[in-house]
């Protein structure tokens, strides 16, 4: 088959590629949609020592299932495999169980004709559903995750929140489109690339904030969501929640840097790290993005498999305005 595979830092090719292998339960997908992650390019970077080279990336994918039950049936599909067994599995927190593991990780992934996977790791599409909408399951699953555990924390309902998304990356998009379709009153987006604040304002997000222009309010939203994950943005985002808020962590780009703790402690400021997904939260996902709570998805790029490498140099570079590419083999 046809791959797009990590074969060094910096360096994508897209070549002839063995058949992925399978494990028990397994059935093979032939795949219609793969997104870049962000963690795909964390990897492109050489910065991730869990995807080691040669490795066929990609986790955000959709297509039609060869074999088993769902056999000729359009389906997306959770990437994160489990064990089933443990703890956080029998709690249904399948995110945190520690054998866990995920296909373009220790297993190849989806920029690929095929990719391999656990059965139970399916969902059924709902009818005529765009393979491209649905391949946005996985990062749209990870914004539902965690605004949920947002939800829980903050003392008042996300429909009277101020809020604000420093990174309008997909997930950061997402965020505030998902926000905003919970009733939150004008999210504010933090975001300094003018091409992706370009394709915010076109998604219908006005509420636009450049960093490079001027910094955020100090303790000024009920809730700040950092898609970054770097030291400059958790500083931002300790500075800009109110006493009493909420700051949620989505963005891994960075595990360094300081954290304001006086602030902290004497704002009561809860601060909340979050990991991907559950299975309930990957359907609720779905849902979503079948029923246009995201909107027209406009934001949303394809380019050919065979691009792939290509696209992942432009999106090194910050040439790509949209918050979304999705490869097509």
């Amino acid at each position: 088959m046809k791959a797009l595979v990590y074969t060094a830092p910096f360096e994508m090719q897209y070549r002839d590629q063995d058949e992925p292998g399978q494990h028990a339960g397994d059935v093979i997908v032939d795949v219609q949609a793969a997104g870049i992650c962000g963690s795909d390019m964390h990897a492109f970077h050489g910065h991730d020592p869990r995807r080691n080279p040669p490795l066929v990336l990609g986790h955000e994918v959709a297509g039609i299932c060869q074999t088993g039950v769902h056999a000729k049936q359009a389906v997306a599909i959770n990437p994160l495999i489990s064990c089933g067994q443990c703890e956080y599995c029998g709690q249904g927190r399948f995110n945190l169980c520690p054998e866990r593991t995920m296909i373009g990780m220790t297993r190849p992934g989806a920029f690929a004709e095929h990719v391999a996977i656990p059965e139970r790791n399916l969902f059924v599409l709902p009818p005529h559903m765009n393979p491209v909408h649905a391949a946005l399951a996985e990062p749209t699953a990870t914004a539902v995750h965690a605004l949920h555990l947002a939800a829980r924390a903050a003392v008042r309902p996300l429909s009277e929140a101020r809020t604000a998304v420093i990174g309008g990356g997909a997930i950061g998009l997402i965020s505030a489109l998902l926000l905003r379709a919970y009733g939150a009153s004008d999210p504010l987006i933090s975001e300094p690339n003018p091409l992706r604040q370009t394709t915010a304002a076109r998604a219908g997000m006005d509420n636009l904030h450049d960093p490079g222009k001027s910094t955020l309010s100090e303790d000024r939203f009920d809730l700040v969501v950092d898609a970054v994950g770097s030291a400059v943005t958790r500083s931002v985002a300790i500075s800009a929640v109110r006493p009493g808020g909420v700051v949620l962590s989505i963005g891994l780009q960075e595990s360094g840097g300081e954290l304001d703790a006086r602030k902290l402690t004497l704002a009561e400021i809860s601060l909340l790290g979050c990991y991907t997904y559950t299975p309930s939260d990957f359907q609720a996902a779905l849902s979503a993005l079948a029923n246009g709570a995201l909107g027209e998805l406009e934001w949303v790029e394809t380019h050919p498999l065979s691009q792939g490498a290509r696209m992942f140099g432009e999106l090194d570079k910050g040439r790509v305005a949209a918050a979304k590419v999705v490869l097509i083999p």
